[in-house]
């Protein structure tokens, strides 16, 4: 097991440790909500696919941002054949709104180290053919304010809040959420509906076990814009894999607006992409 393998299970933050979800996407639910209210058709959010599909399972996301990159998790690159596709010379191959794509460049970002809490786990992926469909995901230029409400996107593991995560079938899920951390990094908590002062949405929900690089969507009057990117839970001492998700717990997300330098270096394009 390399030092990435080793690391990407959890890594602390002072007292709270960060843990990496792996393997395939999830969105955990209310237990008192009905899951097809949390099922979503994948036509409806074109630019948001999936990295790697491993039986029934999907394995990280990435979000279409521009007609030639995407961005997700840096983590995402070795927990998928992405990293290894790549070092051998050969494009990697993704289905994006129903069409056959490659990714031939993954850059990421200069400041991630898994040993390294303040890291920043992004990465950019480069399309080898540009393509003007699906329409690129505008990235939100404003800052966030707290308690705005977001909307996260996942397949595969699916789990209650009372239970945490629990199977995996490969459907796409929506769930809602709000900001209640704003600063280098975004945060979200999983209320419980059954405490009397919960500010729980009808929809609440949670990235679970594999939803690394999936997006946090805020929608308003000219639409869905992307302002962060799933790359964590926040524990305590009693965490447990098998219960992730459960009510109480604490998603964290890279913030977009915080890295926008970066994403424009790379890309070699100023926002909006989109325009």
């Amino acid at each position: 097991m390399n030092k990435f393998s080793l690391l990407i299970i959890l890594r602390c933050v002072s007292l709270l440790c960060i843990t990496l979800v792996s393997n395939s996407s999830a969105i955990i639910i209310r237990h008192d909500v009905g899951p097809q209210r949390y099922e979503v058709r994948e036509s409806l959010y074109p630019s948001v696919f999936f990295l790697e599909q491993q039986g029934i399972r999907k394995v990280c996301a990435a979000t279409v941002i521009h007609p030639q990159w995407a961005i997700t998790a840096a983590h995402c690159v070795e927990e998928t054949l992405l990293g290894n596709t790549l070092a051998n010379g050969r494009d990697f191959a993704v289905f994006v709104a129903g069409q056959d794509r490659e990714i031939d460049t993954v850059i990421i970002h200069p400041e991630f180290d898994l040993e390294n809490a303040n890291d920043v786990d992004l990465a950019l992926l480069r399309f080898k053919q540009a393509s003007s469909t699906p329409r690129a995901m505008p990235l939100y230029l404003q800052e966030l304010e707290l308690d705005s409400i977001v909307t996260l996107l996942g397949w595969g593991y699916f789990g209650l809040g009372t239970t945490g995560r629990q199977y995996s079938d490969g459907g796409l899920r929506l769930a809602m959420n709000r900001i209640i951390g704003v600063d280098r990094r975004l945060r979200i908590r999983f209320d419980d509906p059954r405490n009397s002062v919960s500010q729980a949405l009808p929809l609440e929900g949670m990235p679970s076990l594999g939803d690394s690089g999936s997006p946090a969507l805020l929608e308003n009057e000219k639409g869905l814009f992307l302002v962060g990117i799933t790359i964590g839970e926040l524990t305590a001492d009693d965490f447990s894999e098998e219960t992730q998700g459960k009510y109480g717990a604490i998603a964290i997300y890279e913030s977009v607006i915080i890295q926008l330098g970066w994403i424009e270096t790379v890309i070699g394009s100023s926002v909006p992409f989109d325009s």
